[in-house]
């Protein structure tokens, strides 16, 4: 996998992560929201499905979405929405984001040292 690719999925996961997150806040925002469901995002199935796929990854088609998954038993008001769920994937996004993160800039960390290298 070249170095584009491996960038172009960290940049790819960080906006999921960013999508993920409002997400999350806006199932905070509806905790009490009558008919509410919980809304999520929908990333790591397409991607493995690219990185199955022969031929040319395109990252046009890995675009993260949001889907309403349906699991939660729905309370008396119609809503799905545990808060004890959001706050545990609140806290497993940040995680996931920092993790992104730290990895282009290791990224780009070793294309700065390689480039350096290679002017000397």
């Amino acid at each position: 996998m070249s170095t584009e690719s491996i960038m172009e999925i960290l940049e790819a996961g960080i906006r999921t992560e960013n999508l993920r997150n409002k997400a999350i806040a806006n199932n905070i925002a509806n905790l009490e929201t009558p008919g509410y469901r919980r809304l999520d995002v929908k990333f790591e199935e397409l991607l493995a499905k690219a990185l199955l796929s022969s031929g040319e990854l395109d990252f046009d088609d890995v675009e993260p979405e949001f889907y309403r998954p349906e699991l939660n038993p729905v309370k008396s008001n119609g809503n799905d929405v545990v808060l004890e769920d959001e706050v545990a994937n609140l806290v497993k996004n940040a995680l996931h984001y920092k993790a992104y993160i730290r990895l282009l800039n290791n990224k780009y960390k070793q294309m700065n040292m390689a480039m350096n290298i290679s002017g000397q």
